[in-house]
C-alpha cells in the first residue's frame, strides 16, 4: 500500500455536515481527491463493508476527526456513499 498526504479537509468538519463521496474500492494506492463529490480510493476489496469502513476511516483521517463520529447514511452496498458528521 503507498500512504499518500491527503488533503486538509478540516473546513468541511462542521457538526452535522452531510459529505457525498464517491468509493473506488480495490485501488492500488488510498488517497482522498477533493471535489463534489468527493472521490476516496482504498484498496479494500468492496465485500462484507470492507472498503465502506476503510473509505469512513481514510475520510475521518482527512477530517481531522475521530471515524466514529461519521455515520453512513446512505450507500452501504454502492460507490456512492453519503456520510454525515455527528457532533
Amino acid at each position: 500500500m503507498v500512504r499518500q498526504s491527503l488533503p486538509d479537509l478540516s473546513t468541511l468538519a462542521e457538526p452535522g455536515a452531510r459529505l457525498a463521496v464517491r468509493v473506488t474500492p480495490g485501488a492500488r494506492d488510498e488517497g482522498v481527491e477533493p471535489g463534489v463529490p468527493l472521490r476516496i480510493r482504498v484498496t479494500a476489496p468492496p465485500a462484507d463493508g470492507r472498503a465502506t469502513e476503510a473509505a469512513r476511516r481514510l475520510l475521518a483521517r482527512a477530517l481531522g476527526v475521530a471515524p466514529s463520529r461519521l455515520t453512513l447514511l446512505r450507500g452501504a452496498a454502492s460507490r456512492d456513499k453519503l456520510f454525515q458528521l455527528d457532533p
